[in-house]
């Protein structure tokens, strides 16, 4: 792995087709191994590891290459998935249905009330008074964290959200990244638990820094 390779390829990433997303699920699906979120819902077992990678690629395929945007580097390793927030809302029955199984599968029957109760609260969380870009996924393989790859990914789409004047939102389960997005513009508008039980998450929203209305 060239880290080096990656870092300049971050700077001016590429957007992934839908040949593309099976690698963007795997080095998703690596990229939150250790997240705090991922092990409060995800099953306990040793099938966790085979289920997020088909929870990743189930959602690249039939979610995220229809409506989204994923910025990667051309060398791979990482990616950041992006939505706009005229995609987000409730969905259809026949959309849960076809992620019915693959939440499941995720969760085992054990957790699957928490993913539930994670959805519900994430969405009341999020501000849908206003058009911006949602930041749904950032991540960078376990090899390559730590090299500011992540970093360039976001900078490239903030600095196109700022030309076109456009704010953002994400959230995050890991406390060390909220420092990294605050470097980037983004304030914590809502701190919140989906349970007692649950890791901390915080609620982060950016203005557009100049560029149009």
């Amino acid at each position: 792995m060239d880290i080096e390779q990656m870092r300049r390829d971050a700077e001016k990433p590429v957007r992934a087709g839908a040949a593309d997303m099976d690698a963007v699920a795997a080095d998703l699906a690596a990229a939150f191994t250790d997240d705090p979120l991922f092990d409060w819902f995800s099953r306990p077992d040793a099938r966790r590891d085979a289920a997020r990678l088909n929870f990743f690629r189930f959602f690249m395929t039939s979610v995220v290459a229809a409506n989204g945007e994923t910025l990667r580097p051309a060398s791979g390793g990482g990616a950041a998935v992006w939505m706009g927030s005229e995609t987000q809302g409730p969905n259809s029955l026949v959309e849960e249905l076809r992620a019915l199984p693959v939440l499941l599968r995720l969760t085992g029957w054990g957790r699957f009330g928490r993913l539930a109760r994670l959805r519900e609260v994430m969405d009341r969380a999020h501000p849908m008074d206003r058009p911006h870009a949602y930041l749904w996924f950032l991540g960078v393989t376990p090899q390559a964290q730590g090299h500011g790859i992540g970093s360039r990914l976001l900078k490239s789409k903030l600095d196109q959200l700022d030309a076109d004047g456009i704010p953002a939102f994400l959230e995050t389960a890991t406390e060390r990244n909220v420092a990294l997005y605050r470097r980037h513009g983004f304030d914590v508008i809502k701190p919140y638990r989906a349970a007692p039980d649950g890791p901390p998450m915080w609620a982060m929203w950016r203005e557009a820094f100049g560029g149009g209305g």
